[in-house]
């Protein structure tokens, strides 16, 4: 029996908010947000061009020392592949495939690196029991990926948000 994903809409609604605090601060120059009465510098977020550049990032997060000491799964390679339609990138555990749409009407929301990492935060899941797939584990595991890649304040940015979606974090 599957585990019930509660929590996926309000994931994706903190996402959806952060993405765009980002989006701003790149379209506007502007990298300074006031979050809870205090400034906060958002890091620069990578932006990428294609299923290859995706690819490189990929394999180069899942070598990184500190993750493959923390998670298992960093040491299974992922294979990144084009998707089609819009709508959402996916992560295909049988085949470890991570599946991304790319240029559709004028936008690359997908091939930015907080989708990336969310993306690869399902890979790294450990293979023990049945746990939800956007349940509190994997929040805290995007997170510390988060944390670790681009950055602190960009971490305390999504857990700040995910917070006050009532997404709930191990």
């Amino acid at each position: 029996m599957a585990v019930r994903d509660a929590q996926r809409s309000r994931v994706y609604d903190a996402e959806g908010l952060v993405r765009g605090m980002f989006d701003r601060a790149d379209e506007f120059g502007v990298r300074t947000v006031e979050m809870h009465g205090s400034q906060l510098t958002l890091p620069i977020e990578r932006r990428f061009a294609s299923v290859e550049s995706v690819q490189a990032y990929v394999d180069r997060v899942l070598a990184l020392n500190w993750v493959r000491a923390q998670w298992d799964r960093a040491g299974a390679a992922v294979t990144v592949r084009a998707r089609s339609g819009a709508k959402a990138a996916h992560y295909e555990t049988e085949q470890s495939v991570l599946a991304v749409p790319l240029h559709v009407g004028g936008t690359a929301w997908a091939l930015r690196e907080l989708v990336i990492l969310h993306e690869l935060a399902h890979h790294l899941e450990p293979e023990t029991g049945e746990v939800a797939p956007h349940g509190p584990e994997f929040c805290a595991r995007y997170l510390e990926l988060v944390d670790g890649v681009i950055g602190p304040e960009a971490a305390l940015l999504l857990r700040t948000t995910m917070y006050s979606c009532g997404v709930r974090i191990a």
